[in-house]
């Protein structure tokens, strides 16, 4: 089955989007509260948010100016764009951009690595990355880099033939290391790295030391869920918001975590670990309630760890989710397959 990269991919352009500096340009000057007005009125809310966007605005809402901007007819996006565009919001957007650990960068730097973060085709990625490493050997950002590259090759190893898998899922997790080395709380390279390291794809290549994989993975399991409790709200963010955002993201830690577990429990030779299983069977129903969308992958390996435990009827249930979920996929397909296979050997056939 194909290993979970949309999550990733949210976590990297939220965690390194917003603060990275975009060098030493001319400086532009922020919009007024009466240029802002004005401009609803002549040029429409998508110019104004594009302007919002480029310059920010010399103040912060008030009552008053909302009252203001909805007399012009702003809508609750606007209002939201004209928030987020003030001083304190902006602040405490780089804040956070710098806790997760941007830096200023020269117009250069900024350029290719905004191009770099904005490729969504994973070959051109993979390039623009080596390409960045090469031009910028001692950059402040190059961790990122790194976590940028691992993303487009977990994104390849989804889309190429299953004889290919092997070789990225590996270039996966040695670029996550290799970022984790410039900066141990990547916290981008260390859900990556977590969601990839469990999985049969990477665990089959390393026979010989599985048990060391599966100690480091569950060391960055747990750094990156004390990262995530850790993180900063992000601007205007609602507390709900808030929450759920460090919910989703805990949710893929939990998912390895029960991969680790659901792998433990097979490394005996008296058959299925009961204790390992038990565990797996909590991380991943920990994963699948805390997310606002779980992943169809996370019922079908619960289902597993059910099978395995001999616990038929959850096994059905955490199956027939899965499926749910996933109607029109290969994890449908396998879901059906398990389900049918379990009420045969339930009805004595």
């Amino acid at each position: 089955m194909k290993m979970r990269h949309g999550l990733i991919l949210g976590v990297l352009l939220i965690l390194a989007g917003a603060g990275f500096a975009r060098g030493q340009n001319a400086p532009v000057q922020p919009m007024t509260d009466k240029e802002v007005i004005q401009e609803l009125k002549k040029q429409g809310a998508d110019q104004l948010k594009k302007d919002l966007s480029a310059r920010g605005t010399a103040f912060d809402m008030t009552p008053e100016l909302e009252k203001k901007l909805r007399k012009a007819n702003a809508s609750d996006d606007v209002v939201k764009a004209v928030t987020d565009a003030g001083p304190k919001a902006r602040a405490a957007a780089k804040a956070a951009a710098l806790g997760a650990g941007a830096a200023e960068l020269s117009p250069d730097e900024s350029k290719d690595f905004t191009a770099l973060r904005n490729e969504l085709d994973p070959d051109k990625a993979i390039s623009l990355a080596e390409d960045y490493a090469k031009k910028y050997p001692t950059s402040t950002v190059l961790s990122y880099v790194y976590s940028f590259e691992a993303g487009a090759n977990q994104q390849k190893s989804g889309t190429v033939d299953p004889a290919e898998q092997p070789k990225y899922v590996a270039k996966t997790v040695e670029l996550c290391q290799k970022s984790l080395e410039l900066k141990k709380d990547n916290l981008m390279s260390l859900i990556m790295a977590v969601g990839v390291m469990p999985q049969p794809q990477y665990l089959n290549q390393h026979e010989a030391d599985k048990e060391k994989q599966l100690s480091d993975v569950q060391d960055y399991a747990e750094e990156a869920l004390k990262l995530i409790d850790q993180l900063p709200k992000q601007g205007t963010e609602t507390d709900a918001d808030f929450a759920k955002r460090k919910a989703e993201y805990a949710s893929g830690v939990h998912a390895g975590l029960g991969m680790i577990d659901l792998d433990r429990s097979q490394l005996g030779l008296q058959g299925p670990d009961k204790d390992e299983l038990a565990k797996a069977e909590k991380e991943y129903n920990t994963a699948v309630t805390t997310a606002e969308h779980p992943d169809p992958r996370d019922y079908y390996r619960l289902g597993e760890a059910y099978n395995l435990d001999g616990k038929t009827e959850e096994a059905i249930a955490a199956f027939t989710k899965a499926g749910d979920l996933a109607q029109g996929s290969a994890i449908k397909q396998y879901a059906d397959k398990q389900i049918e296979a379990l009420k045969a050997k339930k009805a004595g056939k």
